[in-house]
């Protein structure tokens, strides 16, 4: 791997220690994703003041203060089950900074079901132990299992290389992946011999590399494009997106997709 000189100009989000047998690796975690939604403040039409949500007793309509509020569980009998901020807190994980790598695996080992959240590694203090990571890594061939807790939130993580830089990938837990055998089996008739021919056809026409600077949020476009016309005081007339509707008839479809498909070709 390369050595570089700065990591990133990101903002580093937590700090942390990599361990396994007697390895410690020092390291900064950098969210590998951004939320780039579009926010917006919440007015009242009359005068537009901006207005705040409040929690209310329905019985009183009364605004109820945090300090006064308990967290509850109802159960499968519509029983509730009442908890005080000091029972839940005392079953939180215990705050850390161990990455404590519990095994190394083959690469690809876990399928993408159970990825959650990525984040990068860059070096906290001592860079030759973070390149030496990263080449261990590479050379290995493997990826790590690591556990960890950040902001009293206990994590299971893949740990593997993304272009020569170390990255964690949060995995979901056991009871949040619902297993494929959950699903009804699909019904209906197999393609026939030519449907089966333009299906093929058709996805060889449609072969191509995955290129991320072709896929944008174009709702998040519009509604940037739509708040720059309003601040310049245009008039916007918002024309809606038209959907086509589904065709029942396969053949048709494929018939379709196939002549737009070498049309545009």
């Amino acid at each position: 791997m390369p050595r570089r000189a700065g990591v990133m100009a990101a903002r580093a989000m937590w700090k942390g220690v990599i361990r396994f047998a007697e390895v410690e690796v020092p390291v900064k975690l950098y969210s590998a994703v951004q939320d780039r939604s579009v926010h917006f403040r919440l007015l009242h039409a009359k005068d537009r003041s901006p207005v705040k949500q409040a929690m209310v007793n329905p019985d009183t309509d009364e605004v109820v203060p945090h300090a006064e509020t308990r967290r509850a569980y109802r159960t499968d009998e519509g029983s509730l089950v009442v908890f005080d901020k000091q029972e839940l807190e005392a079953l939180e994980p215990d705050s850390g900074r161990d990455i404590e790598v519990i095994r190394f695996m083959p690469p690809q080992a876990i399928d993408h079901r159970w990825y959650d959240r990525p984040y990068y590694l860059g070096p906290d203090g001592s860079e030759s132990l973070y390149f030496a990571l990263a080449e261990a890594l590479a050379n290995s061939g493997k990826e790590g299992l690591a556990r960890w807790v950040m902001r009293k939130k206990s994590y299971v993580s893949a740990l593997r290389l993304h272009r020569g830089v170390p990255m964690l990938m949060s995995l979901r837990h056991e009871e949040q992946v619902v297993p494929v055998d959950a699903l009804e089996p699909p019904k209906g008739k197999a393609l026939d011999a030519k449907e089966l021919d333009m299906a093929r056809q058709l996805i060889s026409m449609l072969e191509a590399e995955f290129d991320p600077d072709e896929y944008h949020d174009e709702y998040r476009e519009r509604v940037l494009e739509l708040i720059e016309a309003k601040r310049r005081g245009k008039s916007v007339k918002v024309t809606p997106i038209r959907r086509r509707e589904a065709s029942d008839d396969l053949s048709k479809a494929l018939e379709a997709s196939l002549k737009k498909e070498r049309k545009r070709a």
